[in-house]
């Protein structure tokens, strides 16, 4: 003989459903804000009226023509090649973790625009976002990718 589904039945499963979804919402809202580690701009209205400008700096470091590319050996040093830069070029790199802490660090390069540049210590095993700027004179090259 089989007890009837009663009005206390129904009461129990939807509080238990709703229970759970509750439950991995706030679990994933915590992850989420948990995982970011600050803001893009401060007033995106006055980084709106800076568009333009940075569009024709964009344009003005593509007509330079100049190749820049990031890596890492094998023992965390970070390697930067640069093609069709000038001699008397400058690099300087700044990197930070693209989640979870807010690791920033300055990395110093020895070497050359011929010979290439490398990093004096060593990152940490992770993902790190590396932001270039190689600059000769007035003339300047930025840009960010990504370290695996």
């Amino acid at each position: 003989m089989t007890k009837p589904f009663t009005g206390r039945h129904m009461s129990i499963i939807m509080i238990g459903g709703f229970g759970i979804v509750i439950a991995v919402n706030l679990v994933m809202a915590s992850l989420a804000i948990g995982g970011f580690s600050g803001t893009v701009v401060k007033n995106s209205y006055v980084a709106s009226q800076n568009y333009n400008g940075w569009l024709d700096r964009a344009d003005a470091q593509d007509a330079l023509g100049w190749d820049v590319a990031v890596s890492r050996d094998a023992r965390g040093m970070v390697l930067v090649t640069v093609q069709n830069v000038p001699e008397d070029a400058g690099l300087t790199a700044i990197v930070r973790r693209p989640l979870g802490v807010d690791d920033r660090r300055k990395v110093t390069f020895t070497g050359s625009p011929a010979a290439g540049f490398r990093s004096v210590e060593p990152l940490p095993e992770g993902r790190w976002l590396v932001r270039l700027s190689v600059t000769s004179g007035k003339d300047q090259w930025r840009g960010e990718s990504e370290l695996p």
